[in-house]
């Protein structure tokens, strides 16, 4: 709770992958609480853990009221893909961020790439370069190889959507200024 709140204020894009972590380490454990309880909150300092209850036991029943207990992502989780789509396009439509429409290119034969692979080719393109780095992510944590082919295309990637993501951190202070 305190790792989300905090990157939802420094880093959009870290905050979407934690909390697709925090959707995952919710599944594995049943979206049961007392699971949780035992295999993620009493891991915790004692004063932390109420808070922390309270926060996992709402996003359970949140994941449990919007069907996405075995699939999928939370409404919160979508909105945040949504506003970076937004933004994303107002980026790209205005004339002043040519660095921005420079690293969207760059990334943009791989993202097709991507959605031909998974088969999702309706899918926003931002959630495919989310999906990603969270594959990306989770085969690190494993310790498996990734190929330079794959390193390579996540280069562009992460290089694109962290800089929509600076971007989004300045729309937020109210220093982006989009108009021409």
């Amino acid at each position: 709770m305190i790792i989300a709140k905090k990157l939802k204020e420094q880093n959009i894009a870290e905050y979407l992958i934690y909390m697709w972590q925090v959707e995952d380490l919710i599944r594995a454990n049943g979206c049961d609480i007392d699971r949780l309880r035992e295999q993620v909150i009493d891991r915790y300092p004692e004063d932390q853990r109420p808070a922390l209850e309270e926060w996992y036991a709402n996003l359970c029943d949140m994941m449990r009221a919007e069907g996405v207990v075995e699939k999928g992502h939370l409404q919160i989780n979508r909105n945040v893909i949504q506003n970076l789509t937004e933004l994303h396009g107002a980026l790209l439509a205005s004339t002043k961020y040519p660095f921005y429409n420079a690293a969207y290119f760059k990334a943009l034969p791989f993202i097709v790439e991507l959605r031909q692979r998974n088969g999702h080719k309706d899918e926003p393109e931002l959630e495919t370069c989310f999906e990603a780095l969270y594959g990306v992510l989770l085969l690190r944590l494993q310790k498996k190889e990734i190929s330079e082919g794959t390193a390579k295309a996540m280069e562009a990637v992460s290089a694109f959507v962290s800089m929509l993501a600076n971007y989004y951190d300045k729309d937020k202070k109210g220093e982006l200024k989009l108009d021409d």
